[in-house]
């Protein structure tokens, strides 16, 4: 299995000793060593995925990459985040994902609201299996804990991905620019309820149904 390891936060080392990832398409920066690259349909899913993903909007192009050496990834220099899957499940933004371990399953989830307000579809990526994901972030994300006893609420514009026996929920609601009166339209949240791990990030992506 390939190793990924982080130089610096913006930067995504992976060794590779006859073994393949799947990455973000262009987001190779160098490599030493003997490496094969290949363009994925479908992100990485074949006919199916690419017909899948052309129907519920969720957008993601992938390249395989296979060989000897270690191959750098990187990506308008955002912030790098790895996670260490262990038969779970990784639910994450398709522009978020970096790259994956070749072995792991990815695929489409429907959402709900969430992707309505953000104009990225219904759907959203996900990640499945055993072992590693590097995704990325507009400034150093946080991961936070959800629990039974503590829901958390986030801002959809500063969400990236969430793991574990998550559910989420969609609600409208107010954000502290409506406060301050500079929102522009209907503002919705997003609700986790369960017990696993969220992530967001410092930055919040543009909207087109209103501010959130």
């Amino acid at each position: 299995m390939a190793t990924f390891r982080l130089q610096g936060s913006r930067v995504l080392a992976v060794d590779m000793t006859g073994d393949a990832v799947k990455a973000k398409n262009g987001s190779m920066v160098a490599y030493d060593g003997q490496m094969a690259f290949k363009k994925m349909t479908g992100g990485g899913e074949g006919i199916r995925g690419m017909v899948t993903r052309r129907v519920t909007g969720e957008q993601m192009t992938v390249m395989e990459v296979k060989g000897h050496g270690t191959c750098w990834f990187a990506d308008r220099a955002t912030e790098i985040n790895l996670v260490h899957l262990q038969g779970e499940k990784l639910y994450v933004e398709a522009s978020n994902l970096l790259c994956t371990d070749a072995g792991l399953r990815t695929g489409t989830s429907f959402t709900g609201l969430r992707g309505a307000t953000q104009g990225n579809g219904l759907f959203t990526t996900t990640v499945e299996g055993t072992g590693q994901a590097a995704i990325v972030s507009d400034g150093p994300a946080v991961v936070l804990r959800v629990s039974r006893q503590y829901p958390l609420t986030v801002d959809p514009g500063a969400y990236i991905a969430h793991q574990g026996n998550v559910q989420q929920s969609f609600q409208s609601g107010v954000t502290f620019r409506t406060f301050m009166g500079e929102g522009g339209g209907e503002a919705f949240q997003i609700r986790f309820e369960g017990d696993g791990l969220v992530y967001v990030q410092p930055s919040e992506r543009a909207t087109i149904a209103g501010d959130v």
